[in-house]
């Protein structure tokens, strides 16, 4: 069986201070079921973070990493600082990174093989755009960022990944696949792992993060194949991330 994940992207929100409040709040969470909590604030509220999650039931998780281990990379933050702050995912190659900070899957691909170097664990996005899922693309699109990204990992290494089938069209516009359609492409992006490493992706989480929220948490966790959630806005508001986080009892 695999663990669910309900995993918070914060973005860019949140100061340090900020953080230590909304974490005190989500401390008080207690999942019903076998869910591992993940919440992943801006690198500057990483160290805050730690802090305030040590011998509680969260995990911490960063938004970013550099390939490199050092150097000249100015506003960069490599994986050794990250583990040494206890994080232990980290959010790699999602839309955000790719449109705005010219993330590429030769990139992404470098980022996973770092970070799972480090002992730390990638949460990999992948996903396809308004246009491309009205081509009827939906799959060849997020199976091939899939492969990529996972390129020169090891059979030992895959369970250690986590992917996150974020539709670049659903985040942050309300919008949401149909449960079954989520379904259909996690299963196909399975299936790309299936590809790569045989039987052993059955024990690949796969996560959606295409806008799930405390509303429709359940339906989409209903599905077989979905694993879990990358959340956005509703991982900001306790109250919020509570229900997706118990979302059986919904």
């Amino acid at each position: 069986m695999r663990r669910p994940m309900i995993a918070g992207n914060w973005k860019m929100n949140k100061t340090p201070a900020e953080t230590v409040a909304l974490i005190q709040e989500l401390k008080k969470i207690h999942p019903r079921t076998n869910v591992e909590i993940v919440v992943c604030p801006m690198t500057v509220s990483l160290f805050a973070a730690s802090a305030q999650i040590k011998g509680s039931e969260l995990h911490l998780g960063a938004q970013n990493v550099h390939f490199e281990d050092k150097g000249a990379f100015t506003g960069e933050a490599n994986c050794a600082s990250l583990k040494e702050l206890g994080v232990e995912y980290v959010i790699l190659g999602h839309s955000e990174r790719r449109q705005y900070f010219a993330e590429t899957d030769e990139t992404v691909n470098k980022k996973v093989l770092k970070v799972l170097e480090n002992g730390m664990k990638p949460i990999i996005c992948v996903g396809e755009s308004l246009e491309q899922k009205q081509t009827g693309i939906t799959n060849e699109v997020v199976c091939l960022q899939t492969k990529a990204a996972l390129c020169g990992v090891s059979t030992a290494q895959i369970t250690d990944c986590v992917i996150a089938y974020e539709p670049v069209w659903a985040i942050g516009t309300g919008m949401t696949a149909t449960a079954a359609d989520a379904n259909r492409t996690i299963a196909a992006i399975r299936g790309a792992i299936k590809d790569m490493f045989g039987y052993v992706a059955e024990n690949v989480r796969i996560l959606y993060g295409g806008s799930m929220n405390d509303k429709n948490a359940n339906e989409l966790m209903s599905q077989p194949e979905i694993d879990g959630g990358l959340i956005g806005g509703a991982s900001l508001v306790a109250e919020k991330f509570d229900k997706v986080v118990n979302y059986s009892d919904r």
